[in-house]
Parts: C-alpha cells; structure tokens; sequence
C-alpha cells in the first residue's frame, strides 16, 4: 500500500506572458526539497485566465510542454496544471499531465466559464481522464467544473481515489469553493486536492488562493491562506480503504447515464 505526497503551488501569475511564467515556475519547482509525487500548478498557469487563445494558446509540443516534461523528470513526479492549447482552429482549457517518464496525458475543460466568456473562445471537453500512478487512481479537473456533480461523480467504470482540481476561482465566491469541495469529497468518498492561484489577472479580478485538501470524510486537512505558497501533504491510502469499507455508501449509489 503506498500513500501519495502532492505538491500544493499555490502562486501569483504573470498575465499573458507564457515565457516569465514559465522561468518562475522553473525556479520555483527546482527548489522543491520534499520530494512528492506530484506537482500541481494552477489553471492557467502559463498566463491566467485568458480570453486571448488566437494570441498566445500553444501547440502539445511547444515550450510549455517540454518544459513540464524536465520538471518531471528532473523531480521524478508527475507535474500537471492547466493551459491554453490549440488543435488546428479549436482552442481548449486543457489540463496537462507529465509523468516522469515523458508520458503525457491531457483533460479538456467540460463545463466552461459563461459568465467569463469561456463558452465564446473555447471548446468543451467531452471525455473524462482517469489517471493510474504510483497505485493511485486520480482524476482531474478544472475550476467550474467543481460546480457540477454529476460530471464529476465516481462510478463504478470511474472509479478514482483522489480529485484533482485546478483553478482561476475569484475571491468573491472562496465560501463556494470551499464548502463545494468539501461536498466533492463527501459524496465521492474521495480524496480531494484544489490548487488555486492568488494575486489579480489583467481583467482586475483578485483571487484568495484558498488551496485545500479534503480527506473522504470531509475534512479539511489543510488549507492554504491568501499569498504565494508551496506545500507537500501526504495521503494516506490506508484511510481512504478504512473508511469506504466501514461505510460502503457507494454500493447504494443511484446508477445514471450521462446523455
């Protein structure tokens, strides 16, 4: 049985300038001593929550990319976060994996921002992504997605062990992020890891941070405050086993179909 150690980066970002993020980041994971398994940037983390994909979205073999893939490999962790790509003439929110081994697996953002104009430069994703590592089922996802739980819901054929979401969520809804996390969690039985940013992005919208991660009872079992931080949490595959066979409430699950 082996517990996971995920890297929290909870950070400012610089808007719209894919190179000066990426040096930051680049100093920032090299100095990494606590040696996780994962390393989980924001949404968005090569320029913020850009409504500008036709300006600065890349291709899945750009410098961003190649980048994740000598983080990962210089850090044996899977480095993963979210941004802009392009395939053809479709722009996506995509969430990025890198395993250390250069294996690369991606997410497209389901359900899109209306109220932030996402839904109008974007494309939805339609799949969702399991990821197996380290004898971890892991599935990710990206800010409002959190919002929607039947997407997100674990089925038998959807079976993880730890939600992944990453982030560009304002500061004027933090109380919604929090206690819907937490919901997440509760009702999946599930571990829950959520990597916000900080700071204020060139629309002037400002952002609490408020990272967390939430054990599969609910509980909170810590949260980051509002300015720049990295943190490690090891989670303990011991206690998710326990509890999901002391209360097996997803043998009573209702069964649906996403139409």
């Amino acid at each position: 049985m082996s517990d996971l150690k995920v890297c929290l980066l909870q950070q400012n970002l610089i808007w719209e300038n894919i190179s000066a993020n990426l040096l930051f980041f680049d100093d920032l994971i090299r100095s990494i001593d606590t040696y996780p398994d994962i390393i989980v940037l924001p949404e968005m983390f090569t320029t913020g929550f850009s409504m500008n994909p036709e300006t600065f979205a890349l291709g899945m073999e750009q410098e961003a990319i190649l980048k994740m893939k000598e983080w990962a490999l210089l850090k044996n962790a899977a480095v993963c976060g979210s941004m802009m790509l392009k395939e053809n003439t479709i722009f996506y929110n995509r969430f990025i994996w890198v395993e250390p081994n250069g294996n690369t697996l991606f997410y497209d953002k389901k359900h899109l921002f209306r109220m932030g104009e996402e839904n109008k430069h974007y494309s939805p994703g339609s799949n969702h992504l399991l990821i197996d590592f380290r004898t971890w089922k892991i599935a990710p996802f990206i800010c409002y997605d959190l919002r929607f739980p039947v997407w997100i819901r674990r089925t038998p054929d959807f079976n993880y062990d730890c939600l992944l979401f990453v982030a560009n969520w304002p500061t004027k809804r933090t109380a919604h992020w929090k206690l819907l996390s937490q919901a997440r969690a509760i009702e999946n039985q599930s571990y829950l890891v959520a990597v916000n940013r900080v700071g204020s992005d060139g629309y002037g919208v400002p952002y609490a941070g408020d990272s967390q991660v939430v054990s599969p009872l609910g509980e909170v079992l810590f949260h980051l405050e509002n300015e720049p931080s990295v943190k490690t949490i090891e989670l303990k595959k011991e206690v998710l086993e326990q509890y999901r066979k002391d209360f097996p409430a997803f043998d009573d699950a209702d069964n649906f179909q996403l139409l």
